[in-house]
């Protein structure tokens, strides 16, 4: 069938996805989410993002997570979701799962940026514009603002949800103790927090590491994934695969034509990441991937789920067997402890 056809969803699209309560709430989402942060923009051909997005809902991926200034340019990821939201999935509306983000850099002057509540609704209103949505169903504050006060910003987004303009609402970024101030601020004004948003993969382990926590007596350290367990609150990791680096594109010591690392100006990655240490570490976790007939990519997306605090898992696709072959992830079977005592010395910061 051309894609430019009549677009009618694949009717078992919910036989093999897997499915995770997130946090206490009464929402579900899929193990894998697809992120649409870099390959929704306007230097991405609009068909294979369509294509994309068709293949990633007949799968069962029923989340697509944006924010305010993915593209490139600044609201081009929205704007593209909300061309294919009307021309594909508006049936499909409340089996989806939307989200998008404010607070980082998104218009000029002191309205644009951080975590005010002047900025924060803003934006949800131009990103509900760009989208063609009367409501998201999940808003998140994209990073913390130490600037403006935490009850300023947590009332930003109970009132997202008490405007009907969002669903729930979601935090990315927060340190364990901020996490557990927000929680509370927004507990207080009858809205949970109901997801944390931070990055977490084999290469970066953050969301483990124990941190002092203020406001108790006496010493205490949490880590972030202790907190979002005490709270009940869903955790959505992004860059489980360190932005390509727990992939095979650079098993060869290489940066491939094309590939972020080759790219000048990648701000995230680049040929100097690809050290010896590096290398070593990922040719032997792909020797045990294959060991269970997995690829790099795929290993890695086992092991961010491996633990139940993580509710899902957020992938980027550039292609529609990319999306294919990390979905595929979910077909293994868990991780043994032999496997993940193999793992523990080589799933280290870089």
């Amino acid at each position: 069938m051309p894609l430019a056809s009549r677009y009618l969803a694949d009717d078992a699209r919910y036989d093999s996805m897997t499915y995770r309560r997130c946090g206490r709430s009464g929402l579900d989402l899929p193990a894998l989410s697809l992120g649409l942060w870099h390959n929704f923009g306007d230097t991405n051909p609009f068909e294979t993002q369509r294509a994309i997005l068709r293949r990633a809902f007949d799968l069962g991926v029923t989340h697509f997570d944006l924010a305010n200034n993915y593209g490139p340019s600044y609201g081009a990821a929205e704007a593209n979701f909300g061309r294919h939201l009307a021309a594909d999935l508006a049936p499909y509306r409340d089996e989806l799962i939307v989200s998008t983000k404010a607070g980082y850099d998104m218009w000029p002057g002191p309205y644009g940026d951080h975590g005010s509540r002047k900025y924060l609704l803003s934006s949800l209103d131009q990103s509900l514009a760009r989208m063609g949505l009367d409501y998201v169903d999940i808003f998140y504050h994209h990073r913390p603002d130490p600037s403006t006060p935490l009850e300023e910003t947590m009332g930003a987004l109970a009132s997202a949800v008490q405007q009907g303009k969002a669903l729930y609402v979601g935090v990315s970024n927060y340190s364990p103790a901020r996490t557990r101030d927000a929680a509370r601020i927004l507990g207080d004004l009858g809205v949970p927090l109901l997801i944390h948003q931070p990055s977490y993969s084999m290469f970066n382990r953050h969301i483990e590491n124990p941190e002092h926590v203020d406001g108790y007596d006496g010493e205490q350290t949490e880590s972030l994934l202790d907190v979002v367990g005490d709270l009940g609150v869903g955790t959505i990791v992004f860059s489980p695969l360190q932005q390509g680096l727990l992939t095979d594109r650079y098993l060869a010591g290489s940066a491939p034509s094309g590939s972020r690392a080759a790219r000048p100006d990648s701000p995230f990655l680049s040929s100097g990441n690809l050290t010896e240490d590096y290398l070593s570490r990922a040719r032997t976790l792909d020797e045990i991937a294959s060991g269970r007939g997995q690829t790099l990519a795929q290993l890695a997306l086992t092991w961010v789920l491996r633990d139940s605090r993580v509710t899902s898992a957020l992938i980027g696709a550039s292609s529609v067997k990319q999306l294919e072959d990390n979905v595929a992830a979910l077909e293994a079977a868990p991780l043994t402890a032999d496997e993940t005592d193999a793992i523990e010395p080589l799933a280290r910061a870089l």
